[in-house]
């Protein structure tokens, strides 16, 4: 069976999510954090806390991911993660938002190469005994940016490369560029991970037919692996559907257990502070396409203030509206 990972999404993605998530459904093995930031001394203060702590965490499924510029800050992150007995760690080169790539973190440092490579080969050169993956995209201004970094990609000893294929001038618009990517499969050498556009099985199977399709043609071992993103936010029975995973219990009874336990358990983490709600209602801006009437459910959770009325507002919508066959 193919491991399947997800996608990290900030102020979604978190551990209450993850472990929650897992308790109602299979098919993920590997979960990427939300990135770390500010990893400025050893033992920093964000690195202290339930989000990477073991005692919450597999730290055999889970990856940590940094947002970082420096090869300080991020060979003190790799060390401090070794340390918790993580045994990979991601770098975020993809992350697009303007606030973030014009300090050249993220999608801007791959407009900027002879920095970011100077900065990996000096990371490779201090970090032992624990595996650095990269999440990227084809470059942040064009297309054509990734291609400066192949040679770095080939000759270090990356564990994976997370290619969501498009640029970070686009954010989430257009589409992912699958022949760009099967034109990556023929250049780099580690084990790539394609991410971007798969909503359903049909998307995951096109995807694999093409990424086959390449590699039969220069006769690698094995196909690229696949993250699952904001496909598995919208229906987060998507990763047991490709799997082929059977569950019995009816999937609109499944989902609602799903939501009413992740608010619970953000609420208990939060010590019943309402400003979960700004967390339900950013999964909600996903889910609710997994209803029949997806505007009217957005209705529903968006105009909520109070936790009484998010209460009331989800029982509406599952008393109300059915789940997309």
């Amino acid at each position: 069976m193919e491991t399947l990972s997800l996608a990290p999404f900030q102020g979604i993605t978190d551990v209450v999510y993850r472990n929650v998530f897992k308790k109602h459904f299979a098919g993920i093995g590997k979960f990427y954090t939300p990135f770390f930031t500010g990893i400025q001394k050893d033992n920093s203060k964000s690195l202290r806390g339930e989000e990477i702590s073991p005692d919450f965490n597999d730290v055999k499924t889970v990856v940590p991911q940094i947002l970082s510029n420096t090869a300080e800050e991020i060979i003190r992150f790799a060390n401090q993660c070794k340390s918790m007995g993580y045994t990979e760690f991601n770098l975020n080169m993809g992350c697009p938002f303007p606030r973030v790539a014009n300090k050249t973190r993220g999608c801007g440092l791959m407009a900027d190469p002879d920095r970011t490579i100077k900065m990996l080969n000096d990371v490779f050169e201090q970090i032992d005994g624990i595996k650095f993956s990269i999440k990227c995209r084809l470059g942040y201004y064009n297309d054509e940016e990734i291609y400066a970094f192949v040679d770095t990609f080939n000759t270090l000893y990356f564990s994976e490369i997370i290619i969501h294929p498009r640029i970070g001038k686009q954010m989430y618009t257009g589409e992912a560029s699958i022949d760009k990517f099967k034109a990556l499969i023929q250049l780099i050498n580690k084990p790539l991970v394609y991410n971007g556009d798969i909503f359903t099985v049909s998307n995951y199977i096109h995807v694999q037919n093409a990424c086959k399709d390449a590699i039969h043609r220069i006769s690698l071992p094995s196909s690229p692996t696949i993250m699952l993103g904001r496909g598995l936010l919208t229906n987060p029975f998507l990763a047991e559907q490709i799997q082929h995973i059977e569950n019995q219990k009816d999937k609109k009874h499944r989902l609602h257990d799903f939501v009413v336990d992740l608010y619970v358990e953000r609420l208990r983490h939060a010590g019943g502070s309402p400003k979960i709600i700004g967390s339900m209602k950013e999964l909600w801006k996903y889910m609710m396409n997994i209803f029949d009437d997806p505007q009217n459910v957005w209705r529903k959770v968006k105009k909520v203030n109070h936790l009484d009325e998010y209460e009331t507002a989800v029982e509406t919508i599952f008393n109300d509206y059915n789940l997309m066959p």
